[in-house]
């Protein structure tokens, strides 16, 4: 899936992605993400805590990846929740999971 991280690099570097459990629930408050990326290995209460505030506002989420690749791929140490807020980059993202069956969609 190397098209999925690629993406989220580019979306970095547009200064398009909001990184840490409270920036992100943050950003879906105020209706600035456009999709949440949630780490595989994010542990039971973040994964419920975040995807229970996408469902409140309507955001989708993903979970994706590991805490590692998450972070390499946008040139950060680990991250487990990352907020995309821009609509394009958050289309190619779930575009390029669209064939995954272990993906959830939330919202």
């Amino acid at each position: 899936m190397n098209k999925f991280f690629n993406t989220l690099g580019m979306a970095m570097r547009a200064g398009k992605l909001v990184t840490g459990e409270e920036s992100v629930i943050d950003s879906v408050r105020k209706g600035e993400a456009k999709l949440v990326i949630i780490a595989e290995d994010a542990a039971v209460n973040t994964y419920k805590k975040v995807s229970d505030k996408c469902l409140t506002f309507g955001v989708k989420v993903v979970q994706y990846g590991s805490r590692e690749r998450l972070g390499a791929s946008i040139g950060k140490e680990s991250r487990v929740t990352i907020a995309v807020a821009d609509s394009g980059f958050a289309k190619m993202l779930r575009k390029s999971l669209e064939n995954r069956t272990e993906v959830e969609d939330i919202g």
